[in-house]
């Protein structure tokens, strides 16, 4: 097909594709997906050097791993197809947290987790956004209480049984305590950071909760945001980030579906 023989209908079944496919890289972007998808490009090309010049031993071996190819890219790829399918159905529209509810929460957690961190005391908080955490609500304990300043002392309190784990809050709510969450597995993590950030750093990849972490060790306060980690936050840029996530960005979301 020459470039004039190109209709509406190829130039956007190019471009659909092309955005899938841009969407798809920046998904495992920063990910061990990255080395995986590089290795099996890498197989893919040895399979058709081997045809190409005669090889029929290894091309048949590589043959028999491609037919299984598929299921290996589901068990490799789970953790970010679980998300990518999660990205299709959210909608701002689902959200429930009201603008100045979300103003009350973003005050009393920047209280709590700055003074936290400058008594070093260790405390994750995960705030929920569009996606639930359910599942994680369910492995803590249950506590469906205001956001306050006084409970988040008290929670994180180093001689409370729910000091472990996280605090999960949704809206003005904290909805429980003590929840464990996943680790993240990247390797590139420093190893400075310990259990509660690489597990802020975990809910930040399967969701698209924020995590604050106020940290035992070096009295700093972090945030974790889309896998990524924003380490020694003062009082202001805390709770500007806050406000950037949690209201402003989710207001624009909310006008633009309108």
């Amino acid at each position: 097909m020459t470039l004039a023989e190109l209709t509406w209908r190829d130039a956007a079944d190019i471009a659909l594709v092309a955005i899938v496919i841009y969407n798809l890289l920046l998904l495992i972007r920063g990910t061990r997906g990255v080395q995986i998808l590089l290795g099996i490009l890498f197989l893919g090309g040895i399979y058709w050097a081997a045809g190409y010049i005669g090889l029929p031993t290894l091309k048949a071996l590589l043959g028999n791993f491609i037919l299984i190819l598929p299921i290996v890219v589901i068990i490799l790829f789970q953790t970010e197809i679980r998300r990518a399918l999660a990205n299709f159905w959210r909608s701002p529209l689902l959200s429930f947290n009201e603008p100045h509810e979300i103003d009350h929460t973003i005050s009393e957690v920047v209280v709590a987790a700055t003074t936290l961190a400058s008594r070093r005391v260790g405390a994750l908080i995960v705030i929920q956004r569009l996606e639930g955490l359910r599942n994680y609500v369910e492995n803590g304990i249950a506590l469906d209480a205001r956001v306050s300043y006084d409970l988040l002392m008290n929670i994180f309190s180093p001689d409370t049984p729910l000091h472990d784990g996280a605090a999960i809050v949704h809206g003005e709510r904290i909805a429980a305590a003590a929840c464990f969450l996943p680790l993240t597995l990247r390797h590139e993590v420093s190893k400075e950071f310990g259990t509660r950030h690489r597990a802020a750093i975990g809910i930040s990849e399967e969701t698209d909760a924020l995590a604050v972490v106020a940290s035992e060790e070096t009295g700093m306060v972090s945030i974790a945001l889309n896998g990524e980690l924003l380490v020694d936050l003062d009082a202001k840029t805390l709770r500007n980030m806050l406000y950037q996530h949690l209201v402003t960005d989710q207001t624009a979301a909310l006008e633009g579906a309108e």
